[in-house]
């Protein structure tokens, strides 16, 4: 089955080259450490997935472009040209030549209606290219104008017209110190919007994601490009196929409907966080050697202790002993606390994975008292190495990782909404003061939800 990927705005234009990028540079990887037959089985279930074949035998990506301005689309299609390895469909974008100027407002009221009917042609058209439509995976960030306002816009869209059909939204959390003054406006008015309209939200932090390029990969001035490729690594590592079950050597056709029952029990959490071991620099990955259980228990000390690398674990965190009356609530000023799960999907990939041992993950003290591991816990495997790791693991977590950025971001905005600060640069777009009101008490709800899971 096929997923069609809608790339909105710079941030999400630029993440999605990378993505496309990876996943074929991955699929094209002589080193899989597997047999022939079983390389081409997997390389014909990634193709299938994202990628759709042209006469001259170059592969195209499934996906449309969207940005109000012309400049990053004709920078990515042009940089997908000349790889000479795959490429954008010709008629697969739609650029104008005026952005939304870091306005939600005019991304979603303005852009959105006015060109509508275009993107949603383009996306049916990429849709009836699919002999079997998967779903959406949706790439924006959350906290400029275009990608955030008209993501949330054309999320709705989807969601009114291809309802049986899965969305799955990866957005790009700002940094804290921010490059915009109304980016927690912007934040807000597109969670809110997403939680309504969205079957799942990946969530990448931008300074988690910093730290990564800074700390693991030993990279000294990092451009948004270095940020997009550890996205992009970390995207692949849970898109690329991977075996239908225990002892299966065929790979799931139904990747967006099987994380989705994987990791999202319930509509009120729907927020999703992705962590990968080992991640580094080709240097020090020539003097490294990996163990399943090594990999594995820095894997699960970094979900109890909400630690998104594995340089700088807090290793006091513990679960709670199983059988004592009361957990606590979680408390969003205190620094070190345990990371309560709703559900957990881990992803093991290379050589020896059938002999990784998973208890640990099995705990019943990791996850909420109202869910049993065996139904939060899941494990996807394959023998097929990914990108240069001989052996690498992914998790993907629907936990508490969010609430106290989550709790930041409301608590400023909400600041800023008190004073009535640029609130006009809102409502003349025809965003109401009522909208605002509704988003805070939708995401005070989500945290609050969250945060009872360590009841």
């Amino acid at each position: 089955m096929s997923i069609v990927t809608v790339q909105l705005g710079q941030c999400g234009n630029q993440i999605g080259f990378e993505v496309f990028d990876a996943l074929f540079s991955d699929s094209h990887c002589p080193q899989g450490l597997c047999s022939k037959r079983e390389n081409e089985a997997y390389q014909a279930s990634c193709k299938e997935r994202f990628f759709s074949e042209e006469e001259n035998g170059v592969p195209i990506a499934r996906a449309v472009l969207v940005d109000m301005e012309p400049k990053v689309i004709n920078q990515t299609l042009s940089k997908a040209a000349h790889s000479g390895r795959w490429k954008y469909g010709q008629h697969s974008c739609f650029c104008q030549k005026q952005g939304s100027g870091n306005n939600w407002a005019y991304g979603y009221s303005v852009h959105g209606p006015r060109h509508e009917e275009s993107i949603m042609n383009l996306i049916q058209k990429e849709v009836e290219k699919c002999d079997s439509l998967n779903g959406f995976f949706i790439i924006m960030s959350m906290a400029g104008g275009t990608g955030s306002g008209l993501g949330a816009f054309v999320t709705q869209n989807l969601q009114d017209q291809y309802s049986n059909s899965l969305k799955m939204n990866q957005i790009i959390w700002p940094y804290g110190t921010g490059e915009v003054i109304v980016q927690n406006y912007n934040s807000i008015l597109t969670l809110s919007h997403l939680y309504r309209s969205s079957d799942a939200l990946l969530v990448h932090e931008n300074d988690a994601v910093h730290k990564i390029c800074a700390k693991l990969m030993n990279i000294k001035q990092i451009s948004f490009r270095d940020i997009n490729r550890v996205l992009a690594h970390q995207l692949g590592s849970v898109f690329q196929p991977t075996y239908s079950g225990e002892g299966s050597f065929h790979y799931r056709r139904n990747p967006l409907g099987d994380l989705m029952e994987n990791l999202v029990p319930h509509p009120e959490f729907k927020m999703l966080g992705v962590r990968n071991i080992p991640q580094m620099s080709e240097n020090s990955l020539a003097y490294s050697t990996f163990t399943w259980a090594g990999l594995l228990k820095h894997l699960r000390q970094m979900l109890i202790s909400n630690a998104k690398m594995e340089e700088g674990i807090d290793w006091q965190v513990r679960p709670p002993l199983s059988g004592l009356p009361t957990r606590g609530k979680m408390s969003l000023n205190k620094e070190s606390h345990f990371n309560t799960s709703i559900a957990n999907l881990v992803i093991l990939r290379g050589k020896d994975v059938h002999s990784a041992e998973l208890g640990a993950f099995k705990d019943p003290a990791l996850y909420t008292s109202w869910l049993e591991p065996v139904h939060a816990f899941s494990v996807w495997k394959t023998q097929r190495a990914f990108s240069k790791y001989e052996k690498s693991a992914a998790l993907v977590s629907n936990s508490q990782f969010l609430v106290k950025p989550l709790d930041t971001i409301v608590g400023k905005a909400w600041n800023m909404f008190a004073s009535k600060a640029y609130i006009h640069q809102y409502t003349k777009f025809g965003i109401e003061e009522e909208d605002f009101l509704d988003s805070f008490t939708l995401l005070e709800q989500v945290i609050a939800s969250y945060c009872n899971l360590g009841f």
